[in-house]
């Protein structure tokens, strides 16, 4: 019964040895000293328990090696190493939208401004004194018509023809 209790031990070595391979960075090292440990202990589960016993052992590898194996991948993206294997969604101060310059187009978002160009579908854009690059949602738009800006997006101004803003009392005003 001694090395039947042998089989088993090298067997639950093997298991540790293949946690410990998803932990510290052997190369392989570990993952061949896990199957060596696994298939040796099969291999004296047959010799000393008989072949009832080295089937049955071979039944419980072969269940258990795929649920232990799945719950491990299951953690590792979490552990350190496994961190630097699996891409993760960026930061996001790390996206284009949180750039400064793009911060500062989103502030044009609902503005009217004029185009300075042919929108074909893109060109130049005035807001209030502020050359932009611009594109339209495909159509063309000739020089000197009212734009509004209806979205702003990965570092791009969309603009849509608009009718003249009201500018109300601001027309009439006098500035002297």
């Amino acid at each position: 019964m001694e090395n039947l209790t042998l089989a088993y031990v090298l067997i639950g070595a093997g298991f540790v040895l293949l946690l410990l391979e998803l932990l510290i960075p052997s190369y392989g090292t570990l993952s061949v000293l896990s199957m060596g440990s696994i298939a040796v202990g099969i291999v004296l589960a047959f010799s000393y328990g008989g072949t009832s016993q080295g089937l049955f052992t071979l039944f419980g590898v072969f269940v258990l090696l795929p649920v232990v194996l799945g719950l491990l991948f299951r953690v590792w993206p979490k552990t350190p190493i496994g961190r630097q294997f699996f891409l993760t969604e960026p930061r996001t101060d790390a996206t284009v939208a949180s750039l400064p310059v793009n911060q500062e187009l989103e502030a044009l978002r609902g503005r009217f401004g004029r185009t300075l160009s042919a929108l074909r579908p893109a060109g130049m854009v005035d807001f209030d004194g502020r050359r932009v690059d611009a594109v339209t949602e495909g159509m063309m738009v000739d020089a000197g018509q009212w734009v509004r800006c209806i979205e702003v997006r990965a570092g791009r101004v969309v603009v849509r023809p608009a009718d003249r803003p009201n500018l109300g009392e601001l027309e009439n005003a006098d500035f002297r």
